[in-house]
C-alpha cells in the first residue's frame, strides 16, 4: 500500500505563466519520439531520412494534439465543452483521448506520406515504435494529476495507492507500464530487423488494445459516462474493439503478403 503525495500539478511558474506537468510528459514525449526517430532512420531499410525527422515529428504533434483534444471531446465530453467552449483550448487541464490522438496521428500521417511519395504502411510501420514512451509518460501525468484512477480494492493488495483515504488500483501505473515500458519493447524489438509490410502497425493496434482492454477492467469509468452495458463494458473498450479488428487484419495481411517494408 502506497500514500499517494499530495503533487502540485504545475510544475513552475514563471511571472503569469504556469506549466504544468501533464504538458512537460507531452513535451518529454515528443522529444523522445524525435530522439528515437533519428536512431530508427539511420537504418539502410528506413522509409525517412535523418534530415525528414524533424517534419515527421512536427505533423505527429498537431495531429496527436488536435486528434486527442478533439477526440475527448466527442467521445467523452461534449457537454462540458458546449457549456464553457474555451474548455477545448484548456490542455493543461487534462482531457486527452488515446484514440482520437490515434486518429489525428494517422491522419497526419497519412498526410506526410503522400508528400514524401512513401507507403503510408511504411511510415506508419516507422512511427509506432516512437509513440509507447510518449503514452507512459502521459499516463504519469495523469497520475500526477490524480486523475483515471482505478477501482477501490483492499488497502493490503500490494500495489493499491491510497488516494483521499480510499485504497485504489492505480490504473495510471498499470497503463503506463504496459502501454508505454512493454509496448515500446515489443516494437522496438520486432522492427530491429526488416520485416513484411504493415506488421508492427498491425502489433501497435493488437498489443495496445488488449493491453488498454484488460486494464479498463480495474480502471474507474468517466463518471458522468459510467459503464456502458453490463456493469462492465466502458467506452475505452468500445473503442479499443475496431483497434483490435484493423491491428489483426494488418498482421494477417503482413504475414499472408511477406513484403517487407
Amino acid at each position: 500500500m502506497f500514500q499517494y503525495p499530495d503533487i502540485d500539478p504545475v510544475a513552475f511558474a514563471l511571472g503569469p505563466l504556469t506549466v504544468h506537468w501533464y504538458g512537460l510528459m507531452y513535451l518529454f514525449g515528443f522529444g523522445a519520439a524525435w530522439l528515437l526517430a533519428r536512431v530508427r532512420a539511420r537504418r539502410g531499410f528506413s522509409p525517412v531520412s535523418p534530415a525528414q525527422v524533424d517534419d515527421l515529428v512536427f505533423y505527429g504533434a498537431i495531429g496527436v494534439i488536435a486528434g486527442g483534444r478533439l477526440g475527448y471531446v466527442l467521445f467523452y465530453d461534449m457537454g462540458a465543452v458546449i457549456d464553457d467552449p474555451l474548455r477545448l483550448l484548456r490542455v493543461w487541464e487534462g482531457g486527452m483521448s488515446f484514440h482520437g490522438g490515434l486518429i489525428g496521428t494517422i491522419a497526419a500521417m497519412w498526410l506526410y506520406a503522400r508528400r514524401q511519395g512513401h507507403h503510408f504502411l511504411r511510415v506508419t510501420d516507422f512511427v509506432a515504435p516512437l509513440v509507447p514512451i510518449g503514452l507512459g509518460l502521459g499516463r504519469i501525468g495523469n497520475f500526477i494529476n490524480g486523475e483515471l484512477w482505478g477501482r477501490p480494492v483492499s488497502s493490503d493488495f500490494p500495489l493499491s495507492v491510497v488516494y483521499h483515504g480510499v485504497a485504489r488500483h492505480p490504473s495510471q501505473l498499470y497503463q503506463a507500464f504496459l502501454e508505454g515500458l512493454v509496448l515500446f519493447l515489443l516494437l522496438w524489438v520486432v522492427s530491429g530487423r526488416e520485416r513484411p509490410l504493415g506488421l508492427i502497425s498491425g502489433l501497435f493496434l493488437v498489443a495496445y488494445g488488449a493491453f488498454r482492454f484488460l486494464v479498463e477492467f480495474v480502471r474507474l469509468p468517466d463518471e458522468h459516462l459510467g459503464y456502458l452495458a453490463f456493469g462492465w463494458v466502458t467506452m475505452g473498450q468500445v473503442l479499443t474493439l475496431p483497434m483490435l479488428a484493423l491491428g489483426g487484419w494488418l498482421i494477417w495481411r503482413a504475414l499472408r503478403g511477406a513484403r517487407t517494408g
